[in-house]
């Protein structure tokens, strides 16, 4: 959601020379970034490029992963490195060598969530309980989001050409990343022992979207994130990173404990969204991740989003609901939860609270 009058990009307040984060990105002393066990990491799934002889063993690394952590890297996942490596390259050359009016010629536009192309994502849940309404701490962040499927939303004229591959770039990764999304959801169900294909059905046909999300350098990094602490809406996110780090999931236990997602360049990182938690009646819980900055480099990440359209209503799958193990969570029109997502503010995973049954 932007904030309407002028657009305010971070990167533009950087290069302006401040030395100092305006307040309005400072966070509360609670939400500010801490120490995180540099040793630990998240779960690697090898997929084996689908070989059908390692499937039965990547389903329990997949179960073990999504019921443990709700994020995991893949590695052999049949997408190229090189194309991975182009789309980092492409939306790192947008941000540093398009000028700011070049840029400001595909803004977002004011005041509207969600709407595709550049802007900086100005969103952070209240202090006050009592208050619905979001407040305005805002991110250390720019973005480009594109919008991909279905095919009637692609308008590759909305993205930046100044580069030649650009867009042709973006439209393939878009094409790749739709296919991986699905093989995972196969593998997710097949691993509760449902049939393949029973969360994509129950999600539909996807709306996806790709935000390249730039993180400038921030002279105070202990006071601000680059992204607010947040579970995905949809069904699932893949995303990649370049090699600075900055990515952060919440490992959910007796101490919930933040750590942070070290980066493998050919490797894309799997997180599971509030909309497979319900489908799967809470087995496996959608992930709650932030960004934290950093006070020397810029970083750059690339998340694809693969959601339900805003017309299909999600529940927990019949053949997970048994006397012995009642559903948990009330059903949602996909439009209704995006609608309080955006008006609350995600503020972790309180929107997929608000649907819990009462046991």
């Amino acid at each position: 959601m932007e904030v309407t009058g002028e657009p305010i990009r971070v990167q533009s307040l950087l290069q302006s020379g401040l030395s100092r984060v305006p307040p309005e990105y400072i966070q509360p002393p609670q939400n500010r970034p801490i120490q995180t066990d540099p040793d630990a990491t998240i779960p690697v799934v090898d997929l084996f490029h689908f070989n059908t002889n390692h499937r039965d063993s990547t389903r329990k690394a997949i179960r073990r992963a999504c019921h443990e952590w709700g994020a995991f890297h893949v590695t052999n996942h049949g997408i190229p490195a090189t194309l991975l490596d182009t789309v980092r390259r492409a939306g790192l050359a947008f941000f540093n060598e398009c000028s700011m009016p070049e840029k400001l010629r595909y803004a977002c536009t004011a005041g509207a969530a969600a709407s595709e192309g550049y802007g900086s994502r100005m969103l952070v849940s209240s202090e006050d309980e009592g208050n619905d309404t979001v407040s305005e701490v805002l991110d250390w962040r720019d973005y480009f989001d594109h919008h991909t499927f279905p095919l009637s939303r692609r308008n590759p004229n909305r993205w930046p050409n100044f580069t030649s591959d650009y867009r042709e770039s973006v439209a393939k990764y878009s094409d790749e990343m739709k296919i991986l999304a699905q093989k995972l959801l196969a593998l997710i169900s097949e691993s509760l022992g449902l049939r393949s294909s029973c969360i994509e059905d129950a999600v539909g046909d996807f709306y996806q979207n790709i935000t390249i999300s730039y993180y400038p350098p921030c002279p105070q990094p202990d006071l601000t994130l680059g992204l607010q602490s947040h579970s995905d809406m949809g069904a699932i996110t893949l995303l990649i990173q370049d090699d600075v780090g900055g990515l952060q999931v919440l490992k959910s236990g007796d101490d919930d404990r933040w750590l942070t997602v070290q980066p493998l360049s050919d490797a894309i990182l799997v997180l599971l969204a509030d909309q497979t938690e319900i489908i799967t009646n809470g087995k496996y819980r959608s992930c709650v991740h932030r960004a934290v900055t950093n006070p020397d480099r810029p970083r750059l990440s690339v998340a694809t989003f693969h959601d339900p359209a805003k017309t299909v209503k999600i529940s927990p799958a019949s053949e997970l609901i048994t006397d012995s193990s009642p559903a948990k969570y009330r059903g949602v029109v996909y439009g209704d939860y995006v609608s309080s997502w955006y008006t609350k503010g995600p503020e972790g995973k309180r929107n997929i609270d608000a649907l819990l049954l009462e046991s």
